[in-house]
C-alpha cells in the first residue's frame, strides 16, 4: 500500500488508492465512529441552542486505553500522580470540552467515511486505483482522523515510543498484531505524506 498524498494546484492535496486500500480505510474509520460512540441527538426543532452549549460531559477520564488517547487529561497523565487541585481542574475541564471534542472527531471520520463513500475503484483484481482529490478543509478532517486512528491503533498495540513500532515491526506474519502494526505504520506514511503536501 504505497499510496501518497501530492499537493493540488490552488490548495488540498490527492491521493491514488486501490480498492483494498480504500476498503481497509473506512472499515478502520467505522470503527473509530463505533469506539467515539454516537452523538447527541439534535433535539427538536426549536430547541435551546444554549442547553447544548452548556451540556455537560463526563469529569472522568475514560478505562478503555484507546478512548483515553483520543481524549487525555488536561493536567497529565491520572497515573503520574496528581494533586486534589490538578484532579479538580481535569475534571472541570473535561466535563466542558469532552463532548465538543467527541463530535469534531465525528465529524471528521464521517467526513473521511463520505469521501470514501464517493471515489469508484473500476476495473478488476484490485489492479485499478481511485484518484482522491481533498480540499484543505477536507485534508484537515482527514488529518485529524488519520491522527486519531494511529493513537487508537497504537494503544490497541501498547505503543508508547516510535521504538515500540520498530520492535513490532520484526513480529512474525502469524501473529496476529502483524496486520494492525502494518496498517499503523501506513497510516503514518499517509499522515506524513499529507502534512508534506499540505506544506509543500
Amino acid at each position: 500500500m504505497a499510496g501518497h498524498f501530492e499537493p493540488l494546484p490552488g490548495g488540498g492535496a490527492a491521493v491514488a488508492l486501490d480498492e483494498v486500500e480504500v476498503s481497509i480505510l473506512r472499515s478502520l474509520t467505522v470503527q473509530l465512529l463505533e469506539l467515539i460512540g454516537p452523538g447527541d441527538a439534535a433535539g427538536p426543532e426549536g430547541a435551546d441552542p444554549l442547553a447544548r452549549l452548556f451540556a455537560e460531559g463526563p469529569s472522568e477520564p475514560p478505562s478503555d486505553p484507546a478512548l483515553a488517547r483520543l481524549f487525555p487529561d488536561a493536567y497529565g497523565d491520572p497515573e503520574a500522580g496528581q494533586d486534589a487541585q490538578q484532579r479538580a481542574y481535569a475534571a472541570e475541564f473535561r466535563r466542558y470540552t469532552e463532548n465538543d471534542l467527541r463530535d469534531r472527531k465525528r465529524e471528521d471520520a464521517l467526513a473521511v467515511v463520505r469521501s470514501l463513500d464517493g471515489l469508484s475503484v473500476a476495473g478488476d483484481a484490485g489492479n485499478d486505483v481511485a484518484v482522491l482529490r481533498l480540499t484543505p478543509e477536507e485534508c484537515r478532517r482527514w488529518l485529524g482522523t488519520l491522527n486519531d486512528l494511529r493513537l487508537t491503533i497504537g494503544a490497541r498495540l501498547e505503543i508508547t515510543h516510535e521504538d515500540d513500532s520498530e520492535a513490532l515491526l520484526r513480529l512474525p506474519d502469524d501473529d496476529a498484531r502483524k496486520p494492525m502494526v502494518m496498517a499503523h505504520l501506513w497510516l503514518g506514511g499517509l499522515q506524513e505524506t499529507l502534512v508534506d503536501a499540505l506544506m509543500g
